[in-house]
């Protein structure tokens, strides 16, 4: 019998209004379509303190850090949107990474990465749609034993995309997007078929 497969759709953005949050859950429909449980997250909430081994040393691991580190874990894959700050990824989704990266009693180092598939897409109003911070995050998560697929989407001029239900404007790459979790979700059976 197949195991479900367990995907995590989050956003790299604190904004509130993130038009990556809204692009990630596209690509989660589309992974709930290809028979997938999706949790979904907005990295807003869970607000994490700057990574610091004093503070780590001191107080452990910040419980919002332990909460998303947790939510990696039980999940087979992953549905990354983050937007590119000054040619990178922001702040807050490196931030985020680096504390669910460290070991804990208990747990190996990155327990939360080893074995896990991601899937990575960036909208932006720029011309290049963050198309430079998906660079860098495909090498941070490769260098953390993630394994990510080749396929992603960087949707460009982003403050024009979206209607007023979160849905893109252009059907065809709403498909696509759709496609980006239909995929993610299909490696993803494949990996953890019994």
């Amino acid at each position: 019998m197949s195991k479900l497969v367990k995907i995590l759709a989050f956003n790299g953005s604190l904004r509130a209004d993130s038009w990556n949050y809204k692009l990630v859950r596209i690509a989660g429909q589309g992974a709930e379509q290809a028979g997938a449980e999706v949790s979904y997250l907005h990295l807003n909430e869970l607000p994490m303190p700057l990574f610091s081994e004093e503070l780590e040393a001191e107080q452990g691991m910040p419980p919002n850090a332990k909460k998303f580190k947790e939510l990696l874990k039980a999940h087979d894959g992953f549905l990354i949107a983050s937007p590119e700050y000054n040619s990178s990824i922001t702040a807050a989704l490196k931030n985020a990474i680096d504390w669910a990266s460290r070991a804990e009693p208990g747990d190996a180092m990155l327990a939360a990465f080893k074995g896990k598939t991601a899937l990575i897409m960036s909208a932006s109003p720029g011309a290049l749609g963050g198309l430079r911070g998906l660079v860098h995050l495909r090498a941070i998560l490769g260098n953390i034993s993630v394994m990510v697929l080749p396929e992603q989407h960087a949707l460009i001029q982003a403050h024009k995309q979206f209607d007023s239900d979160g849905k893109l404007v252009d059907e065809e790459i709403q498909e696509k997007i759709l496609g980006l979790g239909r995929r993610l979700t299909e490696v993803c059976a494949k990996l953890i078929r019994e």
